[in-house]
């Protein structure tokens, strides 16, 4: 894995390279960092990985891009600093992206028993009633803001597992124990999903310390991104916890979604801190 930093407007097209940007890399409650949300890019695509209610700005303030750049998106799960931007990223395409610059609706990649969820529950009272007119429905749908690709269910047991290539990018999402607190393992928790990309990177998303998951995905990956709390309970892997993990799993292993206090913290053991406005390559 190569690093750079971003000195300059970020260009979501590269040689073919697998890149990695993060445009935040606090946690939902974070003052002085943008959330956890990330793109990846390869060749001529880039997906975005959540959207939360910094994404607008951290977007702009760490690539120089605005939303109307953006043309896919990915949502893990539905806590806001996830997808709490993805109203705006969509607003501003449908009435700015393709009525002015030609653009096409914005790409979602999402399995369908998640969609109903997001629209359902998230979406749908900010986005349904934006216009009327003639020719235009009382209601808009999902799909007259997203264009939906989904992918396919790869395996059930012993985790739920989707899969898609997507222009030239390999995804596995896996589901996690994330919330509630209470949830004794994936098949227990809400939707929450993390990524294995193009075999080589874990990222955990939103996950509490789950052991299986860690084997399932480390002898292929090359580099773990996994998020951290630094507090024992709650939805997160604890500090205390990842630090009783393998010497050789630390070290493959960059902790994201943290909060403000991170540079207290000691974790020589590890890979290091995954940092915003840094392009990983791999």
């Amino acid at each position: 894995m190569k690093t750079k930093k971003n000195n300059q407007e970020l260009s979501l097209v590269n040689n073919g390279d697998l890149e990695l940007f993060f445009i935040g890399t606090g946690s939902a409650f974070a003052k002085t960092l943008n959330q956890t949300n990330f793109i990846i890019i390869k060749g001529d695509t880039h997906i975005m990985v959540d959207f939360g209610m910094t994404g607008p700005r951290a977007l702009n303030q760490t690539t120089g891009l605005d939303t109307t750049d953006i043309n896919t998106i990915l949502p893990t799960h539905s806590h806001s600093d996830h997808v709490g931007g993805i109203e705006a990223l969509v607003l501003m395409n449908r009435y700015i992206g393709t009525r002015f610059l030609n653009k096409p609706k914005i790409t979602m990649i999402i399995n369908d028993d998640y969609r109903k969820i997001l629209w359902n529950h998230t979406l749908q009272g900010g986005l349904e009633l934006n216009e009327v007119g003639e020719n235009i429905p009382d209601k808009l749908k999902f799909t007259d803001y997203f264009n939906v690709v989904h992918p396919e269910l790869k395996n059930s047991h012993p985790r739920e597992i989707f899969e898609l290539d997507y222009h030239g990018i390999h995804l596995e999402l896996f589901r996690t124990n994330h919330i509630p607190e209470q949830a004794r393992n994936w098949g227990a928790s809400f939707f929450s999903y993390g990524l294995f990309i193009d075999n080589r990177v874990f990222i955990s998303g939103d996950t509490q310390l789950d052991l299986d998951l860690i084997n399932l995905y480390y002898d292929r990956s090359e580099v773990m991104f996994h998020d951290v709390q630094f507090f024992s309970g709650g939805v997160h892997a604890s500090l205390e916890d990842l630090k009783s993990l393998p010497e050789h799993i630390k070290k493959k292993m960059y902790l994201t979604h943290y909060s403000d206090e991170w540079k207290e913290k000691d974790i020589s053991d590890f890979g290091g801190w995954c940092e915003q406005g840094i392009r990983y390559i791999f």
